[in-house]
């Protein structure tokens, strides 16, 4: 099968599904001088980049980016940041990924920054595919897709195939 025909987010869909998400993001935070945009690597942190930079065109806020390292076939192994808890103790924060499947990487992501306090706790993902194992939900969703549980979803935010292909 040939992925390039399963196309269904452009690269145009995608960068306005990121303005949307951006916006929203904005709205739900128009108090804060400053947010943190966690984003699971490898893809998760590239939409959160995304995030920042159109949050930075469109309002005041200070987003500031972390990188969260996951290991996503064994979640509950040990989660890495780039920054210390120090650095989001009592701010608001996003925690980003491209898609939510079965929701054990972002509800290890979650439980990872519920160990300090924090000023407000989002989720936001790109594609939420509706197979969740575990009770987790996206705050802030570029498109919800029903699929089967034998269909992937491949999210490509960076170079000639820019898009979201379904397999």
């Amino acid at each position: 099968m040939n992925i390039d025909n399963n196309l269904f987010l452009t690269h145009e869909d995608i960068n306005n599904k990121i303005r949307r998400i951006a916006y929203q993001i904005y709205e739900s935070n128009i108090e804060e001088n400053e947010i943190i945009i966690a984003g699971i690597a490898k893809n998760g942190f590239v939409l959160a980049k995304k995030l920042k930079a159109t949050l930075e065109k469109i309002s005041e806020i200070k987003p500031t980016l972390c990188e969260v390292h996951v290991n996503k076939k064994e979640p509950q192994a040990e989660i890495r940041t780039s920054l210390p808890p120090s650095e989001y103790i009592n701010k608001s924060l996003i925690l980003v990924d491209d898609v939510l499947n079965s929701g054990a990487t972002l509800i290890y992501g979650v439980k990872h920054f519920l160990q300090v306090p924090l000023k407000q706790f989002k989720t936001a993902v790109l594609v939420d595919r509706n197979h969740k194992k575990y009770p987790v939900k996206a705050d802030f969703k570029g498109i919800s897709l029903s699929t089967s549980l034998h269909e992937s979803v491949q999210v490509i935010l960076e170079g000639e195939r820019f898009g979201a292909y379904l397999d």
